[in-house]
């Protein structure tokens, strides 16, 4: 055995693939790299290193017996026999391209575990600028070029719970550290928590190389609501209300809606246009009123909803406040309904494609959690924001605006979207539709690969780049910043003495306000009053301060008098034949 190997090549050998006999089963695991020597041809200039991935491992003993086995004891291991399937990844040429041995390995050769400096150069982890976490198993830093993740756009895909939230606050702590904007769409209020400094091991710290960090004089919080619904934001986010157009309004209105009510919000806006420069949604509103369609009503409700949300403002949030360099800007839809979300989403990512053609904005980023409600493949639901987000992710590399997907469904998520990342971390998926429209829409994903993301634990993801050449599994590193999408634990929260609300503390001290019940005093037993009740002593409920002398109210008078006949005819106040038979006759 040659002096450092970890075993052995043996059997039929290719040009691919290869089988070892293990020596060090220590260094040898599903999953680690490994190299061998080739002699590629008779010339020295062609003898390299070439690097392999153990895709698979077996382990078995000749010696032990179905009688051992039976009796489940075994004293010697020492003839157990390991066997690694390894899958060939090639090698660098002096031009730096990736190359495949196109001669077959011999067997006999020795295998030994690969360093990092062969690893990072075969794999292409070159990077140096953004450190998401190290190559699993080893400890070799996961880099990524800040350049090629921004304009090829980014996805991050994973089930609930594996850490798809934590991890894409992990790329975005690296691109504020690098003075990238970024404009973060918000559902579930989990990014606010980048303000504030990390909690966490020193071990782990060190072993990642950061620091606790907080992002507080980057980070402002937008909120659509208002500050009473989500009281920990910092600004609220308005869009603009003046000179509403037929798509600005139609972009909310339910699908069931139909060309009518759209001809009649049309026909409204032309005629509000032709008699004043500036108009609101209230001016809007009147006119579909003046229409003589009994549809209006309907158009009316939606455009009154609309307005009850005090989302259209004279003075809208510009999108150069919200995209500055270094600074990141969430949108907090907490309390902000689906339909009105996808509205605002569709009017905001239109403002900022737009401000970045025309260079009114740096280049950036937009970010996109829970992706499938804002651009859902196509036979799943329909939004409004679908369209400008697949122009972005079709179009916003040539203007320097990339984009980060994140969704926990992404069979749902549309395709056109999707397939237009040049990066994907996807962690643990489980969901077999998910899985086959990963391998559907991202490159260099296998088989091999579809049961590693079945398998995945927390904290750890595949990484597929274009810049890298096969999908590697990362480590992530602990958060600089606090994690802010922790789930709720119910039965801690059950255990919990909870204070009743302060209003319920205030009623509980004051009298109750059910009157108490008050009997009234029994009458003698020789009166006649008393022979005239069977039960005496029947509780009766007397409002405090009633007045003994209670007058009942008047009852509504008639809207109009009563029609009345004339003997001779003609009307008169004194109501008609039936009213008098029915009312008079007792006269």
């Amino acid at each position: 055995m040659v002096r450092g190997s970890v075993g052995v090549i043996f059997g039929e050998t290719g040009t691919f693939e290869f089988k070892v006999m293990v020596f060090d089963s220590s260094k040898v695991y599903r999953g680690a790299y490994v190299k061998v020597w080739h002699d590629a041809s008779s010339d020295e200039k062609d003898h390299t290193w070439v690097l392999g991935q153990v895709m698979a491992i077996k382990r078995y003993s000749d010696s032990f017996s179905i009688e051992e086995a039976m009796k489940g004891q075994r004293a010697d291991k020492s003839d157990d026999k390991i066997v690694a399937e390894v899958t060939i990844i090639g090698s660098r040429d002096e031009t730096g391209m990736l190359r495949a041995p196109v001669i077959p390995f011999s067997p006999g050769s020795p295998i030994f575990a690969a360093d990092e400096g062969l690893t990072r150069s075969v794999l292409g982890l070159t990077g140096n600028e953004m450190s998401i976490g190290m190559l699993e198993g080893t400890n070799i830093k996961v880099q990524l070029s800040v350049n090629s993740l921004v304009q090829k756009h980014c996805s991050i895909l994973a089930k609930t719970g594996s850490g798809k939230s934590y991890t894409a606050s992990v790329l975005l702590e690296e691109l504020l550290d690098h003075n990238i904007p970024l404009l973060i769409l918000d559902p579930h209020s989990e990014y606010s928590s980048l303000k504030v400094e990390g909690e966490g091991s020193e071990e782990d710290f060190r072993r990642f190389g950061v620091k606790p960090k907080g992002y507080g004089n980057s980070i402002k919080v937008y909120t659509p609501a208002s500050k009473t619904i989500n009281p920990d934001a910092d600004e609220l986010f308005r869009l603009n209300g003046m000179n509403l157009t037929v798509k600005d309004l139609t972009s909310i209105f339910p699908d069931n809606f139909s060309t009518t009510h759209t001809g009649i919000l049309y026909e409204a806006i032309q005629k509000v246009r032709a008699e004043m420069e500036t108009y609101t949604i209230e001016d809007i509103i009147f006119e579909v009123g003046n229409d003589k369609s009994k549809a209006k009503w309907n158009v009316i409700n939606v455009l009154e909803q609309i307005r009850d949300t005090n989302i259209l403002s004279p003075n809208p949030t510009s999108i150069t406040e919200l995209f500055q360099k270094g600074k990141a800007a969430v949108i907090d839809f907490k309390g902000v309904a689906p339909e009105l979300q996808s509205m605002i989403v569709a009017s905001l990512c239109s403002s900022l494609f737009e401000a970045r053609k025309l260079n009114q904005i740096p280049p950036g980023m937009l970010v996109v959690e829970e992706a499938h409600n804002y651009a859902p493949e196509k036979g799943f639901s329909k939004t409004s924001s679908t369209d400008i987000l697949r122009t972005i992710a079709s179009e916003g590399r040539k203007f320097g605006l990339g984009m980060m997907v994140i969704s926990q469904r992404p069979a749902r998520v549309d395709k056109n979207v999707l397939s237009q990342c040049g990066t994907q971390v996807i962690m643990k998926v489980t969901n077999p539709n998910d899985l086959k429209a990963i391998s559907k829409g991202l490159e260099g994903v296998t088989s091999y690969v579809e049961e590693e993301l079945m398998r995945l634990p927390p904290g750890v993801a595949m990484l597929v780049s274009n810049e890298i050449e096969r999908p590697v599994l990362v480590d992530i590193r602990i958060r600089k910043s606090k994690h802010g999408g922790e789930s709720v634990n119910v039965l801690k929260a059950a255990r919990t003495v909870t204070p009743p609300p302060p209003e319920l503390v205030s009623s509980q001290s004051h009298e109750p306000s059910v009157p108490t019940p008050v009997r009234r005093p029994m009458p003698a037993a020789n009166t006649v009053e008393a022979h005239e009740h069977d039960i005496l002593d029947i509780p009766v409920v007397d409002s405090p301060g009633q007045d003994t002398n209670f007058t009942p109210p008047p009852k509504r008078q008639p809207s109009r008098p009563p029609r009345i006949e004339a003997t001779n005819g003609e009307e008169s106040d004194g109501g008609g034949k039936l009213f008098k038979k029915l009312f008079r006759a007792n006269r």
